[in-house]
């Protein structure tokens, strides 16, 4: 299987490549046009500034290509937040998949801290019947428990697949078409992660 990584000015990227190939794939990192679009899985990974992000994409002229993919696409934990319409960080205007705004953490209690930082359960009881029927969200057992790192939050909206709860429940992962996304990071979630990874991989192209 040809999967291909997008490259562009974002941290932890080589922690998902080092994932995958302990699972036996060797990823392409590319930020070639031509590769993203002939790859037959493409993740979109990283952790940044989302404005910085968009610049760098925009200036590639990524965003078109992240935009024009008919394949299976994942984006985790930034990726997710710039495959949204808009990101309050920056005040950036993104990718545009789903239609949902991108907001930072309001901590309410002094212990609420920012950025969210840790494990957390996923849960799926807002949205069952899509869970039931989501690819990525197969055999994971109930209330899995995944790693989480930032300072941003999706809104749990329609394209809602997973909801997890740190001041506020929101979006831990979302599915639209062909474009999958989780906030939190697999290659840093044990088993858990790893199969998440693996039902992307897997899911039909």
């Amino acid at each position: 299987m040809n999967v291909a990584i997008v490259k562009y000015n974002a941290g932890n990227i080589y922690s998902v490549v080092n994932a995958l190939r302990r699972m036996g794939i060797e990823p392409l990192l590319t930020d070639d046009a031509e590769k993203l679009k002939t790859a037959d899985r493409v993740l979109f990974p990283g952790q940044g500034h989302a404005a910085e992000a968009m610049d760098y994409l925009k200036a590639r002229r990524l965003d078109e290509v992240i935009r024009d993919l008919k394949q299976p696409v994942f984006g985790i934990c930034v990726g997710q937040q710039l495959l949204c319409k808009h990101s309050e960080e920056g005040d950036a205007d993104c990718i545009g998949i789903f239609n949902a705004e991108v907001k930072r953490f309001q901590p309410e209690r002094h212990e609420d801290k920012v950025p969210c930082m840790g494990w957390n359960s996923l849960h799926f009881a807002q949205n069952e019947e899509l869970r039931e029927s989501n690819p990525l969200m197969e055999c994971l057992g109930d209330e899995p428990y995944v790693y989480f790192v930032h300072s941003y939050y999706v809104p749990i909206c329609a394209e809602t697949i997973a909801v997890t709860d740190y001041i506020l429940p929101y979006s831990a992962a979302m599915h639209k078409d062909n474009f999958y996304t989780c906030q939190f990071h697999p290659e840093k979630s044990g088993k858990v992660g790893e199969k998440i990874l693996r039902n992307f991989l897997n899911v039909k192209g």
